[in-house]
Protein backbone atom coordinates (compact mmCIF):
# COMPACT_ATOMS: atom_id res chain seq x y z
CA UNK A 1 0.00 0.00 0.00
CA UNK A 2 1.28 3.28 -0.65
CA UNK A 3 0.63 6.35 1.05
CA UNK A 4 -0.72 9.35 -0.05
CA UNK A 5 -3.36 12.46 1.08
CA UNK A 6 -5.87 10.99 -1.13
CA UNK A 7 -5.31 7.30 0.42
CA UNK A 8 -6.19 9.18 3.77
CA UNK A 9 -9.65 11.21 2.77
CA UNK A 10 -10.66 7.42 1.72
CA UNK A 11 -10.15 5.93 4.50
CA UNK A 12 -11.53 8.28 6.46
CA UNK A 13 -14.55 8.18 4.40
CA UNK A 14 -14.82 4.17 4.26
CA UNK A 15 -14.16 3.71 8.13
CA UNK A 16 -10.68 3.21 7.95
CA UNK A 17 -10.90 -0.78 6.91
CA UNK A 18 -8.83 -0.63 4.24
CA UNK A 19 -4.96 -0.31 6.07
CA UNK A 20 -2.75 -3.23 6.48
CA UNK A 21 -0.05 -3.94 8.43
CA UNK A 22 2.92 -1.89 7.73
CA UNK A 23 5.31 -4.90 7.18
CA UNK A 24 4.90 -8.96 7.06
CA UNK A 25 5.30 -11.28 10.23
CA UNK A 26 6.99 -13.96 8.74
CA UNK A 27 8.75 -17.24 9.81
CA UNK A 28 12.53 -17.05 9.13
CA UNK A 29 13.44 -19.27 6.19
CA UNK A 30 16.52 -21.82 6.09
CA UNK A 31 18.64 -20.17 3.78
CA UNK A 32 19.62 -16.26 2.41
CA UNK A 33 21.56 -14.23 0.29
CA UNK A 34 22.58 -11.81 2.98
CA UNK A 35 21.52 -11.74 6.82
CA UNK A 36 21.37 -8.35 9.29
CA UNK A 37 21.31 -9.26 12.69
CA UNK A 38 20.20 -5.94 14.60
CA UNK A 39 16.81 -4.83 13.59
CA UNK A 40 17.22 -0.95 14.71
CA UNK A 41 17.91 2.23 12.72
CA UNK A 42 20.75 0.99 10.92
CA UNK A 43 19.89 -2.42 10.19
CA UNK A 44 16.83 -2.00 8.58
CA UNK A 45 17.93 1.06 6.47
CA UNK A 46 21.12 -1.74 5.72
CA UNK A 47 18.25 -3.83 4.45
CA UNK A 48 16.81 -0.91 2.75
CA UNK A 49 19.28 0.09 0.78
CA UNK A 50 20.32 -3.28 0.05
CA UNK A 51 17.41 -3.95 -1.91
CA UNK A 52 15.88 -0.80 -3.23
CA UNK A 53 19.62 0.45 -4.54
CA UNK A 54 21.67 -2.29 -4.96
CA UNK A 55 18.94 -4.76 -6.25
CA UNK A 56 19.59 -7.68 -3.86
CA UNK A 57 17.26 -10.52 -2.88
CA UNK A 58 17.23 -12.81 -0.29
CA UNK A 59 17.47 -10.74 2.41
CA UNK A 60 16.19 -11.12 5.94
CA UNK A 61 17.06 -8.57 9.34
CA UNK A 62 16.77 -10.66 12.76
CA UNK A 63 16.02 -8.81 15.19
CA UNK A 64 15.56 -10.00 19.29
CA UNK A 65 13.15 -8.29 20.73
CA UNK A 66 10.78 -5.94 18.38
CA UNK A 67 11.03 -3.59 15.59
CA UNK A 68 11.92 0.09 17.62
CA UNK A 69 12.36 -1.18 20.81
CA UNK A 70 15.81 -0.55 21.17
CA UNK A 71 18.10 2.33 20.67
CA UNK A 72 16.52 3.76 17.94
CA UNK A 73 13.35 4.33 19.76
CA UNK A 74 15.10 5.83 22.97
CA UNK A 75 16.98 8.69 21.41
CA UNK A 76 17.40 12.36 21.66
CA UNK A 77 16.63 12.17 17.97
CA UNK A 78 19.01 15.18 16.82
CA UNK A 79 20.34 15.14 13.29
CA UNK A 80 22.86 16.97 11.93
CA UNK A 81 26.38 16.96 10.29
CA UNK A 82 28.62 19.58 12.13
CA UNK A 83 31.57 17.54 12.00
CA UNK A 84 35.34 18.93 11.89
CA UNK A 85 37.57 15.69 10.43
CA UNK A 86 37.57 14.50 7.20
CA UNK A 87 37.08 10.96 8.03
CA UNK A 88 33.58 11.89 9.81
CA UNK A 89 32.24 15.29 8.31
CA UNK A 90 31.74 13.83 4.11
CA UNK A 91 30.13 10.69 5.80
CA UNK A 92 27.77 13.04 7.95
CA UNK A 93 27.14 15.14 5.38
CA UNK A 94 25.88 12.31 3.15
CA UNK A 95 23.88 11.31 6.11
CA UNK A 96 22.06 14.96 6.67
CA UNK A 97 21.34 14.70 2.36
CA UNK A 98 19.67 11.13 2.78
CA UNK A 99 17.78 12.80 5.72
CA UNK A 100 16.10 15.48 3.77
CA UNK A 101 14.89 13.26 1.06
CA UNK A 102 14.05 10.72 3.36
CA UNK A 103 10.22 10.83 3.36
CA UNK A 104 9.99 10.70 -0.43
CA UNK A 105 12.39 7.83 -0.44
CA UNK A 106 10.17 5.47 2.00
CA UNK A 107 7.14 7.30 1.62
CA UNK A 108 6.57 7.59 5.00
CA UNK A 109 5.71 10.74 7.76
CA UNK A 110 9.48 10.46 9.91
CA UNK A 111 8.91 14.30 10.58
CA UNK A 112 12.02 15.41 9.67
CA UNK A 113 12.19 18.40 10.73
CA UNK A 114 15.57 20.90 10.18
CA UNK A 115 14.97 23.55 12.81
CA UNK A 116 18.80 24.14 12.98
CA UNK A 117 20.71 23.59 16.20
CA UNK A 118 22.80 26.43 17.88
CA UNK A 119 26.32 24.77 19.34
CA UNK A 120 26.64 27.77 22.60
CA UNK A 121 30.45 28.93 22.99
CA UNK A 122 31.69 30.39 26.29
CA UNK A 123 35.47 31.81 25.65
CA UNK A 124 37.19 33.01 23.21
CA UNK A 125 39.03 29.65 22.70
CA UNK A 126 36.20 27.80 22.18
CA UNK A 127 35.15 30.26 19.89
CA UNK A 128 37.69 29.94 17.77
CA UNK A 129 37.84 26.36 17.92
CA UNK A 130 33.91 26.77 16.26
CA UNK A 131 35.06 28.85 13.60
CA UNK A 132 37.50 26.07 12.57
CA UNK A 133 34.85 23.90 12.62
CA UNK A 134 32.03 25.70 10.76
CA UNK A 135 34.66 26.79 8.09
CA UNK A 136 35.51 22.44 8.14
CA UNK A 137 32.15 21.90 7.73
CA UNK A 138 31.70 24.47 4.53
CA UNK A 139 34.57 23.06 3.19
CA UNK A 140 32.94 19.56 2.78
CA UNK A 141 29.12 21.00 1.47
CA UNK A 142 27.61 21.79 4.92
CA UNK A 143 26.28 24.98 5.92
CA UNK A 144 27.72 27.04 9.14
CA UNK A 145 27.55 30.64 10.56
CA UNK A 146 29.00 31.79 13.57
CA UNK A 147 26.71 34.49 15.60
CA UNK A 148 28.53 36.98 17.99
CA UNK A 149 26.81 37.09 21.40
CA UNK A 150 24.12 39.85 20.38
CA UNK A 151 23.35 38.28 17.17
CA UNK A 152 22.45 35.07 19.12
CA UNK A 153 20.14 37.27 21.74
CA UNK A 154 17.56 38.35 19.27
CA UNK A 155 17.21 34.44 18.18
CA UNK A 156 17.33 33.12 21.94
CA UNK A 157 16.58 35.85 24.31
CA UNK A 158 15.85 33.22 27.09
CA UNK A 159 19.62 31.90 27.52
CA UNK A 160 21.41 32.61 30.44
CA UNK A 161 24.14 35.46 29.17
CA UNK A 162 25.40 37.03 31.73
CA UNK A 163 26.40 34.22 34.22
CA UNK A 164 29.46 34.88 36.00
CA UNK A 165 30.34 31.37 35.77
CA UNK A 166 29.40 30.32 32.46
CA UNK A 167 28.72 33.55 29.92
CA UNK A 168 27.45 33.03 26.74
CA UNK A 169 29.54 34.94 23.77
CA UNK A 170 28.24 33.10 20.53
CA UNK A 171 27.36 30.43 19.05
CA UNK A 172 27.55 27.95 15.81
CA UNK A 173 24.72 27.59 13.79
CA UNK A 174 23.96 25.00 11.40
CA UNK A 175 20.70 25.46 10.24
CA UNK A 176 19.89 22.56 8.49
CA UNK A 177 20.52 20.50 11.41
CA UNK A 178 16.88 19.07 13.37
CA UNK A 179 15.21 16.49 14.90
CA UNK A 180 13.29 13.56 13.56
CA UNK A 181 10.79 10.77 15.05
CA UNK A 182 13.07 8.73 16.54
CA UNK A 183 10.50 5.31 15.90
CA UNK A 184 8.86 6.69 12.61
CA UNK A 185 12.26 6.38 11.24
CA UNK A 186 12.28 2.35 12.11
CA UNK A 187 8.74 2.00 11.18
CA UNK A 188 9.44 3.38 7.93
CA UNK A 189 12.72 1.41 7.26
CA UNK A 190 10.82 -1.84 7.93
CA UNK A 191 8.31 -1.01 5.66
CA UNK A 192 10.32 0.24 2.60
CA UNK A 193 12.19 -2.85 3.09
CA UNK A 194 9.55 -5.00 3.10
CA UNK A 195 7.96 -3.87 0.02
CA UNK A 196 11.74 -4.67 -1.51
CA UNK A 197 11.07 -7.94 -0.41
CA UNK A 198 12.81 -7.56 2.76
CA UNK A 199 12.17 -10.62 5.32
CA UNK A 200 11.69 -8.92 8.88
CA UNK A 201 11.45 -11.65 12.06
CA UNK A 202 11.29 -10.29 15.48
CA UNK A 203 11.85 -12.41 18.35
CA UNK A 204 14.51 -13.91 16.68
CA UNK A 205 17.98 -13.66 19.04
CA UNK A 206 20.80 -14.53 17.46
CA UNK A 207 23.38 -16.67 19.94
CA UNK A 208 25.65 -18.02 17.78
CA UNK A 209 27.55 -18.41 14.22
CA UNK A 210 28.82 -20.94 12.27
CA UNK A 211 32.13 -20.38 10.86
CA UNK A 212 34.08 -23.60 9.03
CA UNK A 213 37.19 -22.83 7.51
CA UNK A 214 37.06 -19.05 8.00
CA UNK A 215 33.81 -18.39 6.10
CA UNK A 216 30.93 -18.00 7.44
CA UNK A 217 27.92 -20.14 6.52
CA UNK A 218 24.89 -18.66 9.00
CA UNK A 219 23.73 -17.82 12.14
CA UNK A 220 22.38 -19.87 15.21
CA UNK A 221 19.60 -18.15 16.48
CA UNK A 222 16.33 -18.74 19.28
CA UNK A 223 14.05 -19.87 16.22
CA UNK A 224 16.97 -22.55 15.20
CA UNK A 225 20.15 -22.24 12.69
CA UNK A 226 19.57 -19.59 9.58
CA UNK A 227 22.15 -20.00 6.89
CA UNK A 228 23.70 -16.98 4.95
CA UNK A 229 25.80 -16.23 2.30
CA UNK A 230 26.75 -13.01 4.08
CA UNK A 231 25.84 -11.61 7.65
CA UNK A 232 25.98 -7.77 8.64
CA UNK A 233 25.83 -7.25 12.26
CA UNK A 234 24.42 -3.80 13.13
CA UNK A 235 23.35 -4.36 16.89
CA UNK A 236 25.26 -0.63 18.73
CA UNK A 237 25.49 -1.58 22.34
CA UNK A 238 25.49 -5.33 22.18
CA UNK A 239 28.55 -5.63 19.87
CA UNK A 240 31.37 -6.75 21.36
CA UNK A 241 28.43 -9.95 23.36
CA UNK A 242 27.61 -10.59 19.53
CA UNK A 243 30.92 -10.55 17.87
CA UNK A 244 32.60 -12.37 20.38
CA UNK A 245 30.69 -15.71 19.08
CA UNK A 246 33.05 -15.19 16.12
CA UNK A 247 35.78 -15.17 19.01
CA UNK A 248 36.70 -11.57 18.27
CA UNK A 249 37.64 -8.58 20.25
CA UNK A 250 36.36 -5.07 19.83
CA UNK A 251 38.04 -1.68 20.71
CA UNK A 252 34.54 -0.80 21.86
CA UNK A 253 33.25 -0.53 25.11
CA UNK A 254 29.06 -0.93 26.19
CA UNK A 255 28.18 2.34 27.95
CA UNK A 256 24.66 3.24 29.14
CA UNK A 257 23.29 6.94 28.00
CA UNK A 258 20.10 8.56 29.72
CA UNK A 259 17.62 10.31 28.34
CA UNK A 260 14.93 12.88 29.64
CA UNK A 261 11.84 14.49 28.65
CA UNK A 262 9.60 16.90 30.42
CA UNK A 263 6.01 17.80 30.57
CA UNK A 264 4.51 19.21 27.71
CA UNK A 265 5.23 23.20 27.41
CA UNK A 266 4.42 25.79 24.96
CA UNK A 267 6.86 26.46 22.30
CA UNK A 268 10.06 27.69 23.45
CA UNK A 269 12.79 26.60 21.99
CA UNK A 270 13.41 27.89 18.38
CA UNK A 271 15.75 24.67 17.67
CA UNK A 272 18.56 22.46 19.49
CA UNK A 273 20.71 24.09 21.65
CA UNK A 274 23.78 22.88 23.52
CA UNK A 275 25.87 23.93 26.02
CA UNK A 276 29.53 24.81 25.65
CA UNK A 277 30.29 24.76 29.25
CA UNK A 278 29.21 21.49 29.94
CA UNK A 279 27.87 18.59 28.24
CA UNK A 280 23.54 19.78 27.72
CA UNK A 281 21.72 19.51 24.79
CA UNK A 282 18.09 20.34 24.05
CA UNK A 283 15.68 20.48 21.38
CA UNK A 284 11.30 20.62 21.87
CA UNK A 285 9.27 17.75 20.71
CA UNK A 286 5.95 18.50 18.25
CA UNK A 287 3.77 17.66 22.04
CA UNK A 288 5.65 19.93 23.64
CA UNK A 289 7.98 18.20 26.29
CA UNK A 290 11.56 18.99 26.26
CA UNK A 291 13.61 16.61 25.29
CA UNK A 292 17.48 16.88 26.48
CA UNK A 293 20.47 14.71 27.59
CA UNK A 294 24.11 15.01 28.83
CA UNK A 295 27.06 12.61 29.21
CA UNK A 296 27.32 8.85 29.44
CA UNK A 297 26.93 7.27 32.69
CA UNK A 298 31.00 6.21 32.71
CA UNK A 299 30.91 2.25 34.11
CA UNK A 300 30.02 -0.63 31.63
CA UNK A 301 27.16 -1.90 31.36
CA UNK A 302 24.31 -3.79 29.21
CA UNK A 303 21.56 -2.39 31.15
CA UNK A 304 19.22 0.15 29.59
CA UNK A 305 18.97 2.04 33.33
CA UNK A 306 21.12 4.87 34.66
CA UNK A 307 22.55 6.33 37.43
CA UNK A 308 21.70 9.25 39.74
CA UNK A 309 24.61 11.73 40.16
CA UNK A 310 24.68 11.84 35.99
CA UNK A 311 20.52 12.89 36.18
CA UNK A 312 21.95 15.95 38.33
CA UNK A 313 24.74 16.52 36.32
CA UNK A 314 22.75 16.76 32.90
CA UNK A 315 19.93 18.90 35.59
CA UNK A 316 22.46 21.05 36.38
CA UNK A 317 23.73 22.00 32.61
CA UNK A 318 20.27 22.42 31.95
CA UNK A 319 19.87 25.16 34.69
CA UNK A 320 22.79 26.81 34.25
CA UNK A 321 21.95 27.28 30.77
CA UNK A 322 18.51 28.03 30.69
CA UNK A 323 17.02 28.68 34.12
CA UNK A 324 13.53 28.70 33.64
CA UNK A 325 13.37 25.10 33.13
CA UNK A 326 13.68 24.35 36.94
CA UNK A 327 9.96 25.08 37.40
CA UNK A 328 9.23 22.05 34.69
CA UNK A 329 8.37 18.66 35.86
CA UNK A 330 10.75 15.53 34.38
CA UNK A 331 8.03 13.33 33.00
CA UNK A 332 9.90 10.37 31.82
CA UNK A 333 13.55 8.91 31.38
CA UNK A 334 15.18 6.14 29.98
CA UNK A 335 19.05 4.67 28.92
CA UNK A 336 19.99 3.17 25.79
CA UNK A 337 23.28 0.84 24.94
CA UNK A 338 26.35 2.88 23.66
CA UNK A 339 29.15 1.25 21.70
CA UNK A 340 31.75 3.30 22.54
CA UNK A 341 34.52 3.12 20.76
CA UNK A 342 38.08 4.26 21.71
CA UNK A 343 38.23 7.77 19.29
CA UNK A 344 34.67 8.11 19.16
CA UNK A 345 34.32 7.23 15.97
CA UNK A 346 32.70 4.16 14.37
CA UNK A 347 33.44 1.26 12.28
CA UNK A 348 31.78 -0.17 8.94
CA UNK A 349 33.74 -3.12 7.63
CA UNK A 350 34.77 -6.63 6.84
CA UNK A 351 35.76 -8.63 9.53
CA UNK A 352 38.91 -11.46 8.97
CA UNK A 353 35.83 -14.03 8.99
CA UNK A 354 34.89 -14.14 4.86
CA UNK A 355 31.13 -13.19 4.91
CA UNK A 356 30.86 -11.32 8.26
CA UNK A 357 30.71 -7.67 8.36
CA UNK A 358 30.61 -5.36 10.89
CA UNK A 359 28.76 -1.95 11.58
CA UNK A 360 29.28 -0.30 15.05
CA UNK A 361 30.83 2.31 17.55
CA UNK A 362 28.63 4.64 17.36
CA UNK A 363 28.98 6.55 20.33
CA UNK A 364 26.91 9.54 20.65
CA UNK A 365 26.28 9.91 16.78
CA UNK A 366 24.51 6.17 15.82
CA UNK A 367 20.56 7.91 15.28
CA UNK A 368 21.96 10.93 12.99
CA UNK A 369 23.87 8.76 11.28
CA UNK A 370 21.00 6.13 10.23
CA UNK A 371 20.53 6.65 6.49
CA UNK A 372 24.54 7.13 5.32
CA UNK A 373 25.20 4.18 7.59
CA UNK A 374 22.94 1.88 6.01
CA UNK A 375 23.53 2.92 2.44
CA UNK A 376 27.76 2.57 2.95
CA UNK A 377 26.98 -0.98 5.10
CA UNK A 378 24.92 -1.98 2.08
CA UNK A 379 27.43 -1.24 -0.67
CA UNK A 380 30.39 -2.56 1.36
CA UNK A 381 27.91 -5.81 1.79
CA UNK A 382 26.93 -5.47 -2.10
CA UNK A 383 30.26 -4.78 -3.79
CA UNK A 384 32.85 -6.09 -0.86
CA UNK A 385 34.22 -2.37 -1.39
CA UNK A 386 33.85 0.41 1.43
CA UNK A 387 31.62 3.49 0.64
CA UNK A 388 33.57 6.44 -0.77
CA UNK A 389 32.25 8.20 2.38
CA UNK A 390 33.01 5.38 5.24
CA UNK A 391 36.64 4.43 4.07
CA UNK A 392 38.52 5.83 6.77
CA UNK A 393 35.91 3.49 9.29
CA UNK A 394 38.41 0.78 9.42
CA UNK A 395 38.39 -2.14 12.06
CA UNK A 396 42.07 -2.21 11.49
CA UNK A 397 43.09 1.70 12.32
CA UNK A 398 44.02 1.50 15.52
CA UNK A 399 47.13 -0.69 14.53
CA UNK A 400 47.33 1.56 11.60
CA UNK A 401 47.10 4.77 13.90
CA UNK A 402 44.82 6.09 11.41
CA UNK A 403 42.50 6.96 14.56
CA UNK A 404 39.82 9.29 13.28
CA UNK A 405 39.58 11.28 17.08
CA UNK A 406 36.54 13.80 16.73
CA UNK A 407 36.87 15.37 20.09
CA UNK A 408 33.57 15.65 21.90
CA UNK A 409 31.70 13.11 20.05
CA UNK A 410 32.58 9.37 21.61
CA UNK A 411 34.63 7.68 24.59
CA UNK A 412 38.21 8.68 25.96
CA UNK A 413 39.77 6.02 27.51
CA UNK A 414 41.63 7.73 30.10
CA UNK A 415 38.11 8.93 31.56
CA UNK A 416 36.23 5.85 31.08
Amino acid sequence: MRYSGLRIIKEALTGHKGWTPAWRDVAPQNQYDFIIVGGGGHGLATAHYLAKVYGKARIAVLEKGWIGGGNVGRNTTIIRSNYLLPGNEPFYEFSMKLWEGLEQDLNYNAMVSQRGIMNLFHTDGQRDAYRRRGNAMILHGSDAELLDQEQLRKEAPFLNFDNARFPIKGALVHRRGGTVRHDAVAWGYARSADRHGVDIIQNCEVTGFKIENGKILGVETSRGFIGAGKVGVAVAGSSSKVMSYADMRLPIESHVLQAFVSEGLKPVLPGVITFGAGHFYVSQSDKGGLVFGGDIDGYNTYAQRGNLPVVEDVCEGGMALMPMIGRARLLRMWGGLMDMSMDGSPFIDKTHIDGLYFNGGWCYGGFKATPASGYAFAHLLATDTPHDTATAYRLDRFISGHMIDEKGVGAQPNLH
